[in-house]
């Protein structure tokens, strides 16, 4: 899968439409990964890649009606989808690049990505843009339902660690990043990496 963002988005928009039926147990999942994340009433929060925005009803949860959620993909016939499911009334939906967020500095209080990170076009620039954009002491969650085994096992190949999710490579492109990884798990029913924005 390319991280090119053109080639990201026509693939993407290819399968809006199906995505949710592919994997539809998928939600107690996010929202064990959203319940790690240490929201609290009132935060604001965004889901970068949101796709068809699984993750913004235990986000809104979370944070409260006082709270902020934010969900943005690249894909518009993702964020179609996350209307068409409804889920546009757990949070507002941003056409809009992680690479380039119409948000101002330090605004956030944390980001969720789910499957977020094998898709960046600029690892290192992608997660400083995140860093950006949430506060010192924020968090970052990068998540999926599944881990690396079993997601390479899906796709026919095999583990490798040149994989920018294996925690080897993901804990220095993370500190060059603004982040600091706290916590990390990668089992075969869950990939959850969280971080913390360093301060200054």
């Amino acid at each position: 899968m390319s991280d090119d963002p053109t080639q990201v988005r026509e693939f993407f928009g290819a399968r809006a439409a199906r995505w949710d039926t592919r994997f539809p147990d998928d939600g107690p999942a996010y929202a064990a990964a959203v319940a790690d994340l240490g929201l609290r009433p009132g935060d604001a929060v965004l889901d970068a890649g949101c796709g068809t925005g699984r993750a913004l009803p235990p986000l809104r949860e979370a944070v409260g009606p006082a709270g902020t959620v934010l969900g943005a993909d690249l894909t518009p016939e993702m964020l179609a989808e996350a209307a068409k499911a409804g889920r546009d009334t757990a949070g507002t939906l941003l056409l809009a690049d992680v690479a380039r967020l119409p948000l101002r500095d330090g605004g956030l209080d944390a980001v969720f990505g789910a499957g977020l990170i094998s898709h960046l076009a600029d690892p290192d620039r992608d997660l400083r843009e995140l860093a950006r954009v949430v506060r010192p002491g924020g968090r970052l969650a990068l998540f999926h339902p599944i881990g690396r085994a079993a997601l390479a096992a899906r796709h026919g190949r095999q583990i490798t660690d040149d994989d920018l999710r294996a925690e080897p490579r993901l804990r220095p492109l993370l500190a060059r990043s603004g982040w600091e990884l706290v916590s990390y798990t990668d089992e075969d029913d869950r990939y959850l990496a969280l971080a913390v924005r360093r301060k200054g």
